[in-house]
């Protein structure tokens, strides 16, 4: 029973029991050892002398004090700070507003520990992209490495885009006995409308503007402190951190260096001293992380046209907290989920639009009176989701928070579940004989949304573009990419790839593409089955189509296919790719055991716990 509603959908029931009794093995072993690392008293309790001197000598005195009085808790600051990025460097002053708020509420606050934060923006076609993917796993690893000192009762992630909060929320899970809450910052405020800026991207790709006036388009679309505000990996994190009950209510999109922000960042702290195992309200992160979290992070995705990456970081994150998901629960749930938002690239809004439009508030509380999500989590403002339909301000008396607006501000960006943009959530699950893969359909218009025509086969995008260039893809033609899966490269986005394909599609050409690689958050207009798998690297089938084969992409129907003899593809040799473009340069020869390591993307592309992916 959902606290704001009637009966859990149906079909959100039968998808939940069918994750739980398929995780039922690695979830209690999980459960088992959470419990094993929680103790009653502080951690650092079962240090040494010299371990617990080591781990506040460079304290204040008086946090020095109270740390080996052993009755307050200490709490944990994991953070993604840098000042080159925009979305990050907001978090530069939140240690100070943690700590101090952490003191009024009985508590110490230490700065754990740093992650990497690099930004798919700024390695877009560069080669530094084929170390994003696996950031996700380093990050992960440097978070264990922050809480790995054994001083912590609760941790705060500071992290907020594509990477970074899948990373962060890994590496915490593999301490699931700690209470955690995750801490954004908030995106930037709103610059040149996206219509203008997608326009301005291809003409410069067709060659009818130059760089000069693409870079002041793009310096006008990213101007200041924050994420980037279109709707793509980063801002789908937002989202589902709050269906999942992991932020403070309405945290998501509250601009950073705003009293708001402040404030919110302050009670996190607060919040996160009082449901340690010292106090009565003791929330571990990992049982607040079950099921029911998970799918009910699919939903919020799915509702919202959110990231296609996150087919791959939700898997990933589940099986940390020994939960098996896969793209088939995914696209059940889209059948189901209706989309009530349309934001970049699946409209003309930012997420600034929506957030005043009425925001995850509004939402949630949709979502929640269909019985679409599960209202009754252990979130870490306690039991239920009703806190989740209410929006901070601050009120004379401080932070406080009231309902969400009870109707939409703007039904051109959100919707309630009586009035979506679209019946289904535009995710699709394809199959055939080229293997597993996913679609986003929420910005492809149904014209678009079947393409049969001759495979053009290459090797990347680069090649991808210069036959662009050239003019040799004027014409109806499904784009294949192989050889980007993680194993091969490590699956950088292909976002190059969207002004290209777009004018050609504007063009009147029917056109998609197919690859193992991945397209982004930022997968737009034209029809594009990604991450499929296995990938080519991985004898996967994919990399024995040739130019001039027909693939019938449909997205209604759920298939992939090649038009070839089932006989002839079976004998057919896959080519030798010569990926030593791929393996030196910009670190990426320190990558090399993560890429051997690394499972398909329906696995998650986990290449740090090869244990889980076998689990």
């Amino acid at each position: 029973m959902n606290s704001t509603s009637g009966l859990l959908h149906q079909r959100v029931r039968v998808v939940t029991e069918r994750i739980r009794e398929r995780s039922a093995g690695s979830r209690a072993a999980y459960l088992e050892q959470i419990d094993v690392a929680r103790q009653s008293a502080p951690g650092r309790g079962s240090l040494s002398c010299t371990n617990l001197a080591h781990g506040v000598a460079a304290s204040e005195p008086g946090d020095r004090q109270t740390l080996k009085q052993m009755r307050w808790p200490n709490l944990a600051i994991v953070s993604s700070y840098n000042d080159m990025l925009s979305a990050h460097q907001p978090f530069e002053h939140y240690p100070e507003l943690i700590k101090l708020a952490a003191r009024e509420a009985g508590a110490v606050a230490q700065f754990a520990g740093g992650t990497p934060a690099m930004c798919d923006g700024v390695t877009q076609g560069q080669p530094g992209m084929e170390l994003s993917l696996f950031s996700r796993d380093v990050i992960a690893m440097s978070t264990a490495v922050a809480l790995s000192h054994n001083m912590f009762d609760a941790a705060l992630c500071l992290g907020i885009c594509d990477k970074i909060v899948p990373g962060l929320l890994m590496g915490a899970l593999a301490f699931g006995h700690l209470p955690t809450i995750m801490v954004p910052g908030g995106p930037m405020t709103s610059g040149i409308p996206n219509k203008e800026k997608a326009r301005i991207r291809q003409l410069h790709a067709e060659g009818k503007v130059g760089r000069d006036a693409l870079l002041e388009s793009e310096a006008q679309s990213y101007h200041g402190a924050g994420t980037c505000t279109f709707y793509g990996t980063a801002n789908s994190n937002q989202v589902m951190m709050e269906v999942m009950g992991l932020h403070l209510p309405g945290a998501a999109f509250v601009h950073p260096n705003t009293p708001l922000r402040d404030a919110l960042t302050s009670a996190a702290a607060r919040r996160a001293a009082r449901i340690t195992a010292l106090g009565d309200s003791y929330l571990p992160l990992g049982r607040s992380v079950d099921e029911r979290a998970i799918v009910n992070a699919i939903v919020g995705l799915l509702a919202t046209g959110g990231s296609t990456n996150h087919t791959i970081h939700l898997i990933a994150i589940a099986r940390v907290a020994g939960i098996h998901i896969d793209w088939n629960d995914f696209s059940e749930l889209s059948d189901i989920v209706p989309l009530l938002a349309r934001i970049y690239p699946n409209g003309a809004a930012d997420v600034n639009h929506f957030h005043a439009a009425g925001g995850v508030g509004f939402l949630i509380r949709e979502l929640l009176s269909a019985g679409l999500l599960h209202g009754d989590l252990m979130t870490v403002t306690g039991p239920g989701m009703d806190g989740y339909t209410q929006e901070p301000w601050l009120s004379p008396e401080g932070l406080a928070w009231r309902p969400a607006p009870p109707v939409s501000g703007d039904l051109e960006v959100l919707r309630p579940v009586d009035n979506p943009f679209g019946p289904d959530g535009g995710l699709k699950l394809l199959r055939g004989n080229l293997g597993r893969s996913v679609i986003k359909t929420s910005a492809v218009q149904p014209q678009h949304r079947v393409v049969e025509a001759p495979a053009l086969v290459f090797d990347n995008q680069e090649e991808v573009i210069a036959a662009f260039k050239a003019g040799s893809l004027a014409r109806d033609c499904v784009v294949v990419v192989r050889y980007q899966g993680p194993r091969a490269n490590g699956m950088p986005e292909l976002h190059q790839l969207t002004p290209t394909l777009s004018s050609l599609q504007s063009k009147g050409f029917k056109v998609a593409l197919v690859t193992d690689g991945r397209m982004s958050g930022a997968s737009g207009a034209v029809p594009a089955a990604i991450h499929v798998t296995p990938e080519c690297l991985n004898d996967g089938p994919l990399a024995k189509v040739r130019s001039g084969d027909v693939i019938r992409l449909d997205s209604y129907d759920g298939t992939l296919e090649v038009r070839v003899n089932a006989a002839e593809l079976q004998c057919r040799a896959s080519p030798t790719p010569d990926l030593r473009r791929n393996d030196r340069g910009v670190g990426r020869e320190l990558f090399a055991t993560f890429r051997m390591a690394a499972g398909d993307a329906e696995a998650g592309a986990m290449a740090c716990a090869n244990s889980l992916l076998h689990s």
